[in-house]
């Protein structure tokens, strides 16, 4: 069933609940944890990182806290279900469980008005990426956040726009330096070509490999 044209928060809440059903049915008890009746909170690790990239679509979006997720690594990929356009000219982030790593990242406080076109650049409906639950460890404690994780997943390498839209926002929210570097090793493919980047206000794209 579909509510992106109904009205109302009841609404908006019942289409957060339907879609972490589909993913975590046990979970349905903590939402209310990190979610009230005019927001949520989203873990982004990706180009979502980039408070420029995340308000372009989503202006409500502001910063709740910088975090990790534990056991959890980050790849970089792709997916059928992207169809044939590929706006980033490489492959973008997703995440995946891996013992003993980490993955870190922002929380966005979101108001509720925003969960559609969040689920619509994460293309959901397309069945690119499934939203979850993901509980991040954060300076205010563990805080429990909608993320998104690719399905049937398969490495591509990346970009270069794509990881400078990374890095950047890595950077502009002080993710620890260690972490920093290790985006800034990341392959890319050396596209060299208009992207989705040059679309950032006040962003400016850097000849980088």
């Amino acid at each position: 069933m579909s509510y992106i044209h109904l009205g109302g928060v009841y609404s908006v809440l019942l289409y957060i609940f339907s879609s972490m059903a589909a993913v975590d049915p046990h979970g349905l008890s903590n939402i209310a944890s990190s979610n009230s009746s005019d927001y949520f909170l989203y873990f982004a690790y990706g180009s979502n990182l980039l408070k420029e990239r995340l308000q372009k679509r989503n202006p409500s979006a502001t910063f709740f806290s910088v975090g990790y997720l534990k056991d959890y690594t980050l790849k970089f990929g792709w997916s059928e279900h992207f169809g044939d356009v590929n706006n980033w000219h490489g492959g973008v982030a997703t995440i995946e469980e891996s013992i003993g790593e980490e993955v870190w990242g922002v929380v966005w406080r979101m108001g509720l008005e925003n969960l559609q076109t969040l689920d619509d650049q994460e293309g959901v409906q397309k069945g690119v990426y499934r939203p979850l639950q993901v509980n991040v460890t954060t300076a205010k404690g563990y805080t429990l956040c909608r993320s998104y994780q690719m399905n049937d997943f398969y490495p591509f390498i990346t970009s270069p726009p794509y990881k400078q839209v990374v890095c950047l926002g890595a950077r502009q929210h002080g993710l620890p330096l260690d972490y920093i570097e290790k985006l800034e090793a990341v392959q890319t493919n050396g596209y060299k070509g208009p992207s989705i980047l040059d679309t950032l206000e006040g962003i400016e794209a850097v000849s980088s490999s």
